[in-house]
């Protein structure tokens, strides 16, 4: 049986706030689709440079020489890079009053804030539509119940047939505000877990590079001295 009230109907009948609320919702599905598709792709090219720095990096035989063997855009290459920098730049009169060790360290824990701030792109968005999305939804059922209830006061007509079809017409708005929801909220929790297992790679390689570029030597490290003594050897 055909079902003259739903959201077919919903579109073609209803008003501007109806039909702009149902727009709205549907961006904002479309777009935490579009962050959460693109959030883990990153997610999966950063775990996967992650073992790609543990495997090359910390083979070459100095901090410039293990960067150029990571891909150009890494965030390992790009705080190793960042920390080479600040060691080489540690001059002048203002710097000399840093010692070097405190230098190195802020430079690399603000590539890592850098990382770490790339990572969390478009997680406010997800969020906000995760809390907003049901209300907005909420606001239209209740639109569409009050232009329901107004045009059967006006009928003088109140049978179930002519009062149950507009405000179940109206509550479609309600499920999709949850349909757009869900998904949103579930991503956002899903993401912020990934990340954290991200950045925990970040700070580790970060803690290395660190001690590397402090002591001067690549064996600082443990992978580093594994791979020193296999030299020696």
């Amino acid at each position: 049986m055909h079902n003259p009230y739903g959201i077919e109907a919903l579109w073609a009948e209803g008003d501007f706030v109806s039909k702009g609320t149902l727009i709205i919702l549907s961006l904002m599905s479309m777009g935490s689709w579009y962050i959460l598709i693109t959030k883990l792709i990153d997610q999966a090219k950063i775990f996967k440079q992650s073992k790609e720095a543990q495997a090359k990096f910390w083979k070459a035989s100095s901090i410039a020489a293990g960067s150029a063997t990571l891909k150009e855009g890494s965030p390992f290459r790009f705080i190793a890079e960042t920390g080479t920098k600040a060691t080489n730049h540690h001059d002048g009169a203002l710097l000399e009053q840093i010692d070097l060790s405190t230098w190195v360290t802020m430079s690399i824990q603000r590539a890592v804030d850098k990382v770490q701030s790339r990572l969390q792109d478009g997680l406010s968005f997800l969020a906000t539509v995760g809390s907003t999305a049901p209300f907005i939804g909420l606001f239209g059922t209740v639109w569409g119940i009050y232009n329901a209830l107004t045009a059967i006061g006006m009928s003088g007509n109140a049978s179930i047939d002519k009062v149950a079809g507009p405000v179940g017409e109206a509550l479609i708005m309600t499920a999709f505000g949850l349909f757009v929801a869900v998904p949103a909220v579930l991503g956002y929790n899903w993401l912020v877990r990934r990340n954290k297992s991200a950045m925990e790679d970040v700070r580790s390689f970060s803690a290395d590079v660190h001690s590397v570029l402090i002591s001067g030597a690549m064996s600082t490290s443990e992978a580093g001295r594994a791979a020193g003594a296999k030299k020696i050897g």
